[in-house]
């Protein structure tokens, strides 16, 4: 399920983001007391960490609240610009300032490293992010901060703009996709009642059956799993770890080979 991002009132949904004061609405009462945007969001942002993007609707945070969905149209417009807000809440969680080696010029590695691990963290709290698609940006103040400060991490690595553009979208794709398969790994017991184990189980059987060759037909694929903590039925997520280590490592190089 993909969702895309500022598909509400463009002048509301950047108000609300970046805090503006609200504007009269005549021939409207005010609001009761006890709701605020901020109380919304957070409802919304448990609804959807609890039971998926599908679950999120008007009603399902009103009735977390104890309030209709009506009662909440007063302080948001509707579940595009609630979606805004809480995409952008959730990335607010993220850290300003990253940890500070004892050289920037030489330690920008440890500070992207460190972006990128707090991100990837960001977004398997909240795997529901995952489902909102970057062809739009929100353009809120969290978001915009994240890419600031992923800027600023990579400043001393002294990219050109072009390569810098390119460096920038590829760590974020990075991370955000390999917490995308450690997400779904995580959920695909729940949706399909078939453990991780018992799904290999019984392909790893069928396979050896009706390829009894796959060693000589695949042997770079069979040289990948050279220890029995690779092969593709021992821990999942530990495979995704080791991917996100090896990967980020990678793509570190070929910035600093870029410089």
């Amino acid at each position: 399920m993909t969702v895309y991002a500022g598909q509400g009132d463009a002048h509301r949904s950047l108000a609300l983001l970046w805090g503006a004061p609200e504007e009269p609405r005549t021939g409207r009462s005010g609001p009761k007391p006890g709701l605020s945007v901020d109380a919304i969001v957070s409802a919304g942002i448990a609804v959807a960490d609890a039971e998926g993007m599908a679950a999120l609707s008007m009603r399902a945070v009103g009735e977390r609240l104890g309030r209709t969905a009506m009662a909440l149209y007063t302080y948001v417009p509707g579940k595009a610009e609630l979606l805004d807000l809480m995409h952008d809440r959730a990335l607010a969680e993220l850290p300003a300032e990253l940890p500070a080696g004892p050289s920037a010029v030489d330690d920008w590695r440890g500070a992207v490293t460190a972006w990128a691990e707090e991100l990837h963290a960001c977004y398997l709290r909240h795997p529901w992010v995952l489902q909102v698609s970057q062809a739009r940006p929100v353009l809120g103040p969290a978001e915009l901060a994240a890419m600031e400060t992923l800027l600023r991490a990579l400043q001393p690595a002294g990219l050109p703009p072009r390569r810098l553009r390119g460096a920038v979208a590829a760590l974020w794709q990075f991370v955000r996709g390999l917490a995308a398969a450690t997400a779904e790994t995580r959920a695909a017991a729940a949706v399909t009642g078939v453990t991780d184990e018992d799904w290999w189980i019984a392909r790893s059987t069928r396979l050896a059956e009706l390829a009894p060759d796959f060693t000589d037909r695949f042997p770079l694929l069979t040289g990948l799993q050279s220890t029995p903590e690779d092969t593709p039925g021992s821990a999942p997520e530990d495979s995704h770890r080791e991917a996100f280590r090896t990967g980020l490592a990678i793509l570190l190089d070929g910035i600093a080979a870029a410089r």
